[in-house]
């Protein structure tokens, strides 16, 4: 239904709009709109709802590392079955198979780049299917889930001279 697509994307775009800013942005009425959440919440499509935090503007410290993982695969070990294992740290902010050089991308956060390789080197790498890590520190982040953290001066008209 394209409804659920787009009251997704309006989600997605700002999730702590009112049910009536959303429905009139859908063209149907509020309880239209909470039981089409609803639906979504109970098939499992809506996992949650989460902040976008800019943490360079908060004064707590926090790291983010980007960790390649290559696996060997086994006849009783399967993807699912190392991704259970790893998707249970708290540590582990996002845990995706994906296709190419290595077979899973991880978002690991912590308080320091210490604690963030400490938990790679203790407990990620020495599951026995885990062959190799590479960890990638956030350095600056530019753009989290569609929203950009630029200071919001940016005026993109060309100037005019006299």
């Amino acid at each position: 239904m394209e409804a659920k697509r787009e009251l997704l994307d309006l989600l997605l775009s700002n999730a702590r709009q009112s049910t009536e800013d959303i429905a009139r942005q859908l063209g149907v009425d509020a309880a239209t709109v909470e039981e089409l959440v609803d639906e979504l919440e109970t098939d499992g499509a809506i996992r949650g709802y989460q902040a976008v935090v800019d943490w360079d503007s908060v004064d707590e410290r926090h790291v983010r590392a980007e960790v390649e993982l290559n696996v060997e695969l086994d006849r009783e070990t399967g993807y699912e079955d190392i991704a259970q294992r790893i998707a249970k740290f708290s540590q582990v902010a996002s845990l995706r198979l994906i296709s190419g050089d290595y077979d899973f991308a991880v978002d690991v956060e912590g308080d320091s780049m210490h604690d963030v390789s400490n938990f790679v080197s203790e407990q990620i790498a020495p599951i026995p299917e885990v062959t190799q890590t590479v960890t990638h520190f956030v350095m600056r982040t530019y753009k989290e889930r569609g929203v950009y953290f630029g200071d919001g001066d940016d005026d993109d008209r060309l100037a005019v001279s006299p």
